[in-house]
C-alpha cells in the first residue's frame, strides 16, 4: 500500500514541485488549499491531465482547528499520513518601523503556527506505527535574516527550532524531522520580483549564479522522506547555490 504524503501549500510554485516528485516515486499525495479557493479543481484538473490523481483538502494551516479537521478527514478517507511536509507559507515584507501587529501575526501564525498545528494531529500515529517523516520548509532568509523581513525571518528561524526539539523527542520511534532552508528558487513567486532587481541584487549574491529549480528541492523533498534517511534527522539542509554557508 502506497505511503501517503500530505504536503501543505502544494498548488503551485515549489509546493506543486514537491508534490509531483513525491507521486513520481509511488505516494499518495494530498495537499491543502486555502478554504475558498476557486482555483483549486481547475489545479487538480491540470495535475490530473499531466498524469497526477491529486487528493486536495481545504485547510486554513493557520488555524488550529480547521488543520486538526484536515487532518481527520484526510486520515478517515485515505488513511493515516506517512509523510508530512511542512511547505505553507506567505510573505508580508516591511521595515520594521512600518510593521504593524496584523502583518506580525499573518506571517507568524501561517508561516510558523501551522508547522504546530499540521504535526500535532500526526505526529503520535508516527510515532505509534514506528515510521514517519516530518520536513519543514524553511529559508535562507531564517539562517542569515533580511532586510524588511523580521517577521518572516523569526518564523522560519523558530521552525528549526522546532524541527530540533521534535526531533529528539521522536528519534528513537523511527520518527524523522528535518529543515530544509531554500535560497531564491526560480517559482513564479520569485520570478515576479522584476527583472532588473534579479539580476543586479538578487543573482549576484549567489555563487553558482542562477536561481535554484523547484525540482531541486523537490528532490532534496524526496530523499529525506526516503528510508536512505533513516539516519538523518534534526538538520538544517540549505540548498541555496552557496548564497549562505554555515
Amino acid at each position: 500500500m502506497a505511503r501517503i504524503a500530505l504536503v501543505t501549500g502544494g498548488m503551485g510554485g515549489l509546493g506543486e514541485a514537491i508534490c509531483i516528485k513525491m507521486a513520481a516515486l509511488g505516494y499518495q499525495v494530498v495537499t491543502t488549499h486555502s478554504p475558498g479557493n476557486t482555483k483549486a479543481a481547475d489545479w487538480l484538473a491540470e495535475m490530473e491531465g499531466q498524469g497526477y490523481k491529486f487528493k486536495a483538502y481545504p485547510c486554513d494551516v493557520a488555524d488550529y482547528d480547521s488543520a486538526q479537521k484536515c487532518i481527520q478527514q484526510i486520515t478517515a478517507e485515505l488513511g493515516p499520513i506517512d509523510v508530512l511536509v511542512n511547505n505553507a507559507g506567505i510573505t508580508r515584507d516591511m521595515t520594521f518601523k512600518k510593521m504593524d501587529k496584523v502583518n506580525w501575526d499573518a506571517v507568524i501564525k501561517t508561516n510558523l503556527d501551522s508547522v504546530f498545528n499540521m504535526t500535532k494531529p500526526v505526529a503520535d500515529g508516527m510515532v505509534e506505527r514506528g515510521w514517519g517523516r516530518i520536513i519543514n520548509i524553511s529559508s535562507v532568509n531564517g539562517q542569515k535574516g533580511a532586510f524588511g523581513q523580521t517577521n518572516y525571518s523569526a518564523a522560519k528561524a523558530g521552525m528549526h527550532g522546532f524541527t530540533k526539539a521534535l526531533a529528539l523527542e521522536v528519534a528513537r520511534k523511527g520518527v524523522t524531522v528535518n529543515t530544509i532552508s531554500p535560497g531564491y528558487i526560480g517559482t513564479k513567486m520569485v520570478m515576479a520580483i522584476p527583472s532588473e532587481v534579479l539580476e543586479s541584487k538578487i543573482i549576484p549574491q549567489i555563487p553558482m549564479g542562477r536561481l535554484g529549480k523547484p525540482e531541486e528541492v523537490a528532490g532534496l523533498v524526496a530523499y529525506l522522506a526516503s528510508d536512505e534517511a533513516a539516519f538523518l534527522t534534526g538538520a538544517n539542509i540549505a540548498i541555496n547555490g552557496g548564497q549562505h554557508m554555515s
